[in-house]
C-alpha cells in the first residue's frame, strides 16, 4: 500500500552527470533501487500545480516563511482520465516537510479542486487527508497553474526505509495544455545534463552518508522546482525593463 503521510527533512544538491554517476555508484554499497527502477530505468513523475490568479502560494513559499503550503495532482507517467493519481497537500513547517495525499481517479481530482466538493468516499481514499484538502480549498480560489514533469531514479537505504535518495533530471514544464493526460512534454527548466539530488530522512542522516557527501564535495542548496519555474517564466518576464539613458556625443 502506498504511503500517504510523510514527515521528513529534505536536503537538495545540484550536480552534473559525471558527479551523479560518481556518487550513485558509491551509494549502491548502502542503498537499493526503488521497485520502479529495478531495471535501471527512469520512471516519470508528472505534476499539476494549483495556485491563485496572483500566484499567492508560490510567492509566499519563495519568501521562505516558517510555514508554507502547496497543492498538486501527481501521476506516474501520463494518465488516462480514470487512472489513479494522487492529490497532494505539501507543507513545510520549520524545515520539516509534511506531505499528505490521497489516491483518486484523475477526473475526480480535477472536479474536487475545481468545486471544493470531495468525491463520495470509497475504499482506497484517505478520509482524513480528503477533509484537510477540502478545508484548504475553502481558503483559496485555485486554478491549474503549471505542469511539471521529470525523470527519476530513487534509492532506499538497505534495512532502513526511512532514508530515501532521489535523482531527478530532464525537468520540464509548461503553462499551457494544463492537463496531466495531455502528455509529459515541456520546456527544460535546467541546463542539459544537470541533476537534482534530494536526501529525504525522518531524522538525521547516517554518518556514512554525511562522510560520502563531504568526500564528493556535495553542498546543500535551495531548489524548488515550482519556485524556479515561477521565477523563470513569471517573475523575470514581468520584471520592469530599465531603459538606459542615451548619451549623445
Amino acid at each position: 500500500m502506498a504511503i500517504e503521510v510523510f514527515n521528513r527533512y529534505e536536503n537538495k544538491y545540484l550536480m552534473d552527470t559525471k558527479a551523479f554517476y560518481n556518487i550513485y555508484n558509491d551509494l549502491m554499497a548502502y542503498m537499493e533501487p526503488d521497485e520502479n527502477n529495478k531495471d535501471n530505468k527512469f520512471y516519470t513523475i508528472s505534476n499539476l500545480y494549483y495556485d491563485t490568479e496572483h500566484h499567492t502560494l508560490i510567492r509566499t513559499s519563495l519568501a521562505k516563511p516558517k510555514y508554507r503550503e502547496k497543492l498538486r495532482i501527481r501521476s506516474y507517467g501520463v494518465p488516462e482520465s480514470d487512472a489513479k493519481v494522487y492529490l497532494e497537500l505539501k507543507k513545510k513547517v520549520f524545515g520539516l516537510v509534511n506531505k499528505r495525499r490521497t489516491s483518486l481517479k484523475l477526473h475526480e481530482a480535477y472536479e474536487f479542486v475545481r468545486t471544493g466538493v470531495p468525491p463520495e468516499f470509497r475504499k482506497g481514499m484517505n478520509r482524513q487527508v480528503v477533509s484537510e484538502i477540502e478545508y484548504f480549498l475553502s481558503r483559496y480560489e485555485l486554478k491549474p497553474m503549471v505542469y511539471l514533469a521529470y525523470d527519476r531514479i530513487a534509492l532506499f537505504c538497505k534495512g532502513n526505509r526511512d532514508l530515501r535518495i532521489t535523482f531527478d533530471t530532464n525537468i520540464r514544464s509548461r503553462r499551457y495544455d494544463l492537463a496531466l493526460e495531455a502528455g509529459d512534454y515541456g520546456d527544460q527548466l535546467m541546463e542539459r545534463g544537470q541533476w537534482l539530488m534530494e536526501v529525504k530522512a525522518e531524522k538525521t542522516v547516517p554518518v556514512w552518508l554525511s562522510k560520502m557527501l563531504s568526500e564528493h564535495q556535495m553542498y546543500r542548496t535551495s531548489f524548488s522546482k515550482y519556485g524556479n519555474e515561477y521565477k523563470k517564466s513569471i517573475r523575470h518576464a514581468n520584471a520592469p525593463v530599465v531603459e538606459r539613458e542615451r548619451v549623445v556625443l
